[in-house]
């Protein structure tokens, strides 16, 4: 945990998340959304940066904690593994990705190294997460991952953002596999479309603020809770073909 965000344990009816990927954007809205419904959040940040969630932390110490990781990096998962090994969570849920600065670039011209930059974060990264941190999350809890309709293979009809749709395929496919491993077991899994929204990765030109959408996108998770097995929905609960 930041040393600068001083913490106290919740108590034992406090329901607890552990968000990856909240320093700003969705994110950060969404731990904001938990902390005003009574939740304990631990959001994590990348890098040391001072971000939103710093600020939120401060202004609610004793619901928000501030951990940083760097989803890629295997050694940082374990590491913050370890350091939350005492505490249990409610719902585990991964919101960290990215994309690559020219979506429409041709992949005959895309870098490689851009490729698996954009697939190690976006697919390999959120799915070691959710294995390596998944004891902290009690056993009917939830594991969600924030993916995206671009994500849908059979909604492709028009193309275009080729290394952030096929990202986003990956995750959900993962997402499979590790619910096929899991058939059987009490816990939600939940792959969750948000729609396109006004955030640095959305852009400006974006119909939807967070204002508007982040409210709903709890409402989304929360509903799945005590559910078991995945689920891959839309901000509005409505199915998203595979």
């Amino acid at each position: 945990m930041d040393p600068s965000t001083p913490f106290s344990p919740p108590t034992p009816s406090s329901p607890a998340i552990l968000l990856l990927g909240a320093s700003r954007g969705i994110g950060l809205a969404m731990a904001g959304e938990f902390v005003r419904r009574g939740w304990t959040v631990v959001g994590t940040v990348r890098g040391q940066a001072r971000t939103g969630l710093h600020d939120l932390a401060d202004a609610s110490p004793d619901r928000v904690a501030v951990e940083s990781v760097d989803i890629t990096q295997l050694d940082d998962l374990r590491s913050l593994r370890e350091r939350l090994a005492g505490r249990r969570f409610d719902i585990l849920f991964v919101n960290a990705g990215t994309t690559n600065p020219h979506p429409d670039q041709a992949l005959a011209e895309l870098p490689t190294e851009e490729f698996i930059r954009v697939l190690l974060t976006n697919a390999l990264g959120p799915l070691r997460a959710l294995e390596i941190l998944d004891d902290l999350v009690v056993p009917a809890g939830l594991l969600g991952l924030m993916s995206s309709g671009q994500g849908s293979v059979s909604n492709n009809q028009q193309g275009g953002r080729a290394l952030y749709r096929a990202s986003k395929a990956a995750l959900n496919m993962l997402m499979r596999c590790h619910a096929a491993r899991q058939a059987g077991s009490p816990r939600s899994l939940l792959l969750l479309a948000p729609g396109w929204i006004r955030t640095e990765l959305g852009g400006p030109d974006a119909p939807f603020s967070l204002e508007q959408t982040v409210p709903e996108i709890v409402d989304r998770i929360l509903e799945q809770r005590g559910r078991p097995g995945l689920r891959y929905v839309d901000r509005l609960g409505a199915t998203v073909p595979w």
